[in-house]
């Protein structure tokens, strides 16, 4: 299983880049610790590979374009594919564990498999998330595959059809609990399209000076769509979004290099050092330098631990 501290996001199209999904064994197993992650969250994202999860412990948020869904320790779920997500701890020392997968796994593209059972939940585009809780007895015997299914070894023989055999049988389950399925929703898709071009713009230009302008300009979209447009999904401003990425920026930048913080403030897009600090401690609870401090500490002790 691997051990994940940060995902990855493709330049182009702002999806997260999975280097380990191979054709041949289109699945990642992965181990999440989030206060190992910088900023302790991973920020919205998306991936046209489906998600399912399962909480080892802890308390988690998933953010979706439709909400809030909390999950504490012992349920899990399923992120549907191509859908805008992000996650948050409410606790510390909350562990997640991940299947994420093509779904060419359960079924050939094209197959009568993929007619009967794949595509309706793909093509659900407003099924974002499907969750599993251990108060309702019916998803109890679902969260118990869904646990044992990361207990699998690589190294036991027939790892890869056992481990297909758990996932289409949650799958299976996840079709019966989601029916009846909602219709496609042609405004809800440009909704998704819209929102994901103007992510990706001020993904690839928040270092630069911006405006609400050029961000709606991306999507063809008038300002005031865009201010809609982010609050129905992220119920957040543009500038709030464009200022928590650059936060995100920062804290990883803070983590992984050796820059000085006036040098961080400037490739982050906030100008001087002094306005970078005074949002980085409205956001985050402390400096920019404390936060670099803290972060280094904590890193040496898991080096320390995993001698």
């Amino acid at each position: 299983m691997k051990d994940i501290h940060r995902i990855e996001i493709h330049n182009g199209t702002k999806e997260e880049l999975l280097p380990d999904l191979t054709p041949d064994f289109p699945c990642i197993a992965s181990h999440v610790e989030f206060d190992k992650y910088s900023g302790r969250f991973v920020p919205w994202h998306w991936h046209k590979e489906v998600e399912l999860f399962y909480l080892k412990s802890g308390v988690l948020e998933y953010y979706t374009p439709q909400g809030k869904v909390v999950f504490s320790a012992g349920s899990g779920g399923l992120i549907n594919s191509n859908v805008l997500h992000m996650t948050k701890p409410l606790d510390h020392n909350t562990v997640q564990l991940l299947h994420i997968f093509d779904t060419s796994f359960l079924g050939k593209p094209g197959s009568r498999i993929e007619q009967r059972y794949i595509s309706p939940i793909l093509s659900a585009c407003q099924l974002e998330i499907l969750a599993l809780y251990p108060d309702t007895p019916s998803h109890v015997p679902l969260l118990n595959i869904l646990r044992e299914s990361f207990d699998l070894s690589e190294n036991d023989f027939g790892y890869e059809m056992k481990l297909r055999s758990s996932l289409s049988d949650l799958w299976l389950h996840f079709l019966s609990l989601s029916l009846p399925l909602p219709a496609e929703n042609e405004n809800y898709n440009k909704l998704n399209d819209k929102i994901k071009v103007m992510m990706t713009y001020i993904h690839e230009h928040y270092s630069e000076k911006i405006s609400i302008a050029d961000i709606a300009a991306t999507a063809f979209s008038s300002e005031r769509e865009c201010f809609r447009t982010f609050h129905d999904c992220f119920h957040m401003t543009p500038i709030d979004y464009l200022t928590n990425y650059r936060l995100e920026m920062a804290c990883h930048m803070l983590t992984k290099s050796r820059e000085k913080i006036t040098f961080i403030s400037h490739a982050c897009g906030f100008g001087s050092s002094s306005y970078f600090g005074k949002v980085f401690r409205e956001q985050i609870g402390c400096t920019p330098f404390e936060y670099h401090q803290q972060w280094k500490n904590n890193h040496m002790k898991w080096q320390n631990n995993n001698i």
